[in-house]
Formats: structure tokens, sequence, C-alpha cells
């Protein structure tokens, strides 16, 4: 097997150790030689969701792990995966089909946040639904309609897990007036102390969830900690803020095979 390292995505492009082949759509278009590198590497990087799928059926490794892939911009089975392990996680319910949606408002009452499920990140998306109107205009254009309840918070916080590490936490705070703290609408990072019980649920959910290349977003509310997603492809705005070097930490991560 050969010990070069390979990766399909750009993800580490700017890693020295990586040798990033780029992703065709169609296996035929790599040349014989890339063809070959992927087959003879010990362990495909970024292979994308479709790669990802095909490297686990003929047995290769891939980092991320394929079990990780499954669950990318996908808020519905991360739920279910959530309940499943019994993990705190906001009250959540998916309405399928006219039927199941007029019962929403039996299961929940205003204001409650509803995700359009799939698909969407950066805090696109996410609505805090105030009243029958807004609750309308929402299920007009999604399908399952993603209903949680709403926690009244200012910040969350970030962690990201590689590999088996917690390499980086850190806090997300709303602007004003919005319920949202991704960065993306407004909101701003802090360096201030992440509570070790949100570090250790994040490293516990994580490990629970066979996910090693992850953001995990957990919340505080009532002096209990909840997780509220995963992001697979999570910004770096965090490590520049704190003055870390994503690709160097990748470098060594893969050198001395954490990763």
């Amino acid at each position: 097997m050969s010990k070069e390292v390979i990766a399909l995505e750009a993800r580490l492009k700017n890693c020295k150790n990586v040798r990033t082949l780029g992703v065709r759509s169609n296996f035929s278009d790599y040349s014989p030689r890339e063809a070959e590198l992927i087959r003879q590497a010990n362990k495909i990087y970024y292979p994308t969701t479709f790669y990802a799928d095909l490297f686990d059926t003929i047995g290769k490794p891939t980092f991320p792990s394929y079990h990780t892939y499954k669950c990318v911009q996908d808020k519905i089975k991360q739920t279910a995966l959530f309940e499943l392990l019994d993990l705190p996680h906001p009250r959540t319910r998916v309405f399928y089909g006219k039927r199941q949606k007029k019962s929403i408002l039996n299961h929940f009452t205003f204001p409650f946040i509803a995700k359009i499920p799939r698909g969407s990140a950066l805090g696109s998306g996410v609505y805090l639904i105030h009243n029958d109107s807004e609750l309308r205009d929402y299920l007009a254009q999604v399908s399952p309609a993603y209903i949680q309840e709403y926690l009244p918070i200012d910040r969350d916080i970030r962690v990201v897990v590689i590999g088996s590490r917690l390499v980086h936490a850190y806090w997300r705070i709303a602007p004003p007036n919005e319920y949202r703290s991704n960065l993306a609408v407004g909101g701003r990072i802090s360096l201030d102390a992440v509570p070790e019980d949100a570090r250790d649920l994040a490293l516990q959910i994580a490990r629970m969830c066979c996910w090693d290349d992850v953001g995990i977003d957990i919340c505080e509310h009532n002096g209990r900690f909840y997780v509220l997603e995963a992001n697979m492809k999570y910004g770096k705005e965090g490590f520049r803020e704190a003055g870390l070097d994503y690709h160097r930490l990748m470098e060594s991560m893969i050198a001395n095979e954490e990763i």
C-alpha cells in the first residue's frame, strides 16, 4: 500500500504532506496514475459523501469516517441519533405530510424554532416562528417540517473535535435582536473559557456518534447543556481568531497518525 497521503476534496490542499487529487464525478476521469494512487492508499482523506460510501463498501478507511459523512447537513438524522443515544437535545419533532403538519400546534406553542432540515448551513434556513402567519409561510417552502422548542439564549458554544481530540472550543455570541449566533448573520467569537462540562459533552457526542471531524454546537439553558447540531463542514474563523494554524495542525495530526 502507498504511504503517500491522498485527499480528494480541497480542504487539505495547503497541507504540505498531502497530495490533493480533486473530486471527479466519474471515477474514469482520474488518470491511470491517480486511480492507482487511490487504490493503493492506506486511507483517503476528505473523499466526499459519494466516494466515502464506495470506499466503505470495499473496506478502505477514510477520514473523516464514513459515519461522519452519513449525517452531513442532515438535521433529521442527527436528531434521531441524539434521541437514540439519549443525548440532551432541545425537544424536536419532524412532521411529514399535510395531516401531520396540521398537528404542529398540538405539540408546540409559539414561539418555536423551525428549520430547513437538509442542506442548510451558516444560519440560513432557521426561523423563529411567532404566529400562525409565519408558520404558514414556513410550511409553504419546506417539507418535511422540522420543529424545535425555542430556548431563549444569546450565545452558544462551538466545539471542534478532530480524530479523538478536542482541538478548539469557543463561544459564538448573537448580535442584538438576533436569535442565531452564526458568524454569517453577525455573530461574534469570544475566546472566554468554555465550561468543562460542555467540552466533555462534545467529546462524548463525537465518540458515541462515531464522528471524527466535526464542529458540535452546544448551548446552556437553565443550568443544563444541550447539543443543538453537528457541522461537518465547519468554518475556520474560530481557529484564526485564536491564532491557531489549521493546516499546520492537520499536517501534524496526519504525520502523528492521529487521523
